[in-house]
């Protein structure tokens, strides 16, 4: 994945330069994608958050990053989540002359499960709160989707709940949808991943007139069942535009949602898979809690809630590991709680 230059921002020249010893904490939700018809346009955050800490030190990059993926993550600037933070502070006209990064991962890589796209909603944030700048939720949005490539994972994790994404005359634009107090999710995991390009290499250029149209109906549909009537949630969860062809690069996966939704659950692929999504009244889905799947782990989820940075008397998520704070050649202010959406 290629980083995209910030459009507009002052030289560097021009920059304000951050002092050593700037420590903010920022929280991401796990996100789904896609919903089974509301392709490259519905997300859905989910009810599981990462914390992030970056805080400014005097020279270099310092990456503390343990958990899912760890092993194979760089400890330089190339690290998805500083990437994505300097490209913020670019274009807010702030240089760091050295950043640390200290994150436990919980969501899993290529799962089809957000992972990166909360890497760069962190990133952006983190830079907005160090910065000491409100951001409106187009900017992160904005500089999301061009680190990203698209826009379905990164809006849910910005705005939180249920999303509908789209191409607008003047860039990408949001649309936020409504939940029925009784919908959750639950989550089926496998222990193995699938990259999104290889994922997305399988789907034909052109699909039958009769599946787009029958696409665009279920799409409507999971609209108004989800803020409406969940019982429909099966019915407008079927698919025919991507999970078809892409179900050989995940057998064990594509099987599983076509047994679950034999059992009469909204079963479908989340995002590019290989995870597979169950969506309903968060009473039914608890039946799913105890269903034992070889090489899959079972996690149940209510709706998410958007990126955030959490004020001083805010819980802990319950991914959370402290992190020892950095060498800064300063002591570490409070935290900045900055950055906050509006």
């Amino acid at each position: 994945m290629t980083l995209q230059k910030p459009t507009v921002g002052p030289e560097p020249s021009d920059q304000q330069l951050l002092i050593p010893g700037s420590f903010v904490t920022v929280e991401v939700p796990a996100t789904s994608a896609h919903l089974g018809p509301g392709f490259d346009c519905f997300g859905l955050a989910l009810d599981w958050r990462e914390r992030v800490n970056l805080a400014v030190i005097e020279q270099g990059y310092q990456i503390e990053v343990s958990g899912e993926g760890a092993a194979e993550l760089p400890r330089d600037e190339s690290h998805l989540i500083i990437r994505s933070a300097l490209v913020g502070l670019a274009d807010l006209g702030i240089r760091a002359p050295g950043l640390w990064l200290g994150c436990r991962n919980s969501i899993p890589h290529g799962r089809g499960l957000g992972s990166s796209s909360a890497a760069i909603v962190a990133g952006l944030l983190a830079a907005a709160g160090l910065a000491q700048v409100d951001v409106k939720r187009d900017w992160l949005l904005g500089h999301a989707n061009a680190i990203e490539g698209h826009p379905d994972n990164v809006a849910a994790a910005v705005y939180g709940g249920f999303v509908l994404a789209y191409e607008s005359r003047t860039g990408i634009k949001v649309a936020q949808g409504q939940v029925h107090p009784s919908v959750g999710a639950a989550l089926f995991i496998p222990q193995t991943s699938l990259a999104t390009e290889a994922a997305r290499d399988l789907l034909p250029e052109t699909v039958p007139h009769i599946d787009a149209a029958a696409n665009s109906g279920r799409s409507a549909l999971l609209v108004h069942a989800m803020a409406s009537e969940p019982e429909l949630l099966y019915d407008a969860t079927h698919d025919w535009l991507h999970q078809g062809y892409r179900g050989v690069a995940m057998p064990r996966s594509y099987e599983l949602m076509k047994s679950l939704r034999g059992q009469g659950f909204a079963a479908m692929i989340s995002g590019a898979g290989p995870s597979v999504l169950v969506l309903g009244r968060e009473l039914d889905l608890a039946a799913l809690q105890d269903q034992q799947v070889a090489g899959f782990s079972v996690r149940l989820s209510s709706i998410g809630s958007a990126a955030s940075i959490p004020g001083p008397d805010a819980p802990e998520s319950r991914d959370h590991t402290v992190m020892e704070t950095p060498d800064a050649g300063a002591s570490l202010r409070e935290p900045t709680r900055s950055g906050q959406l509006r």
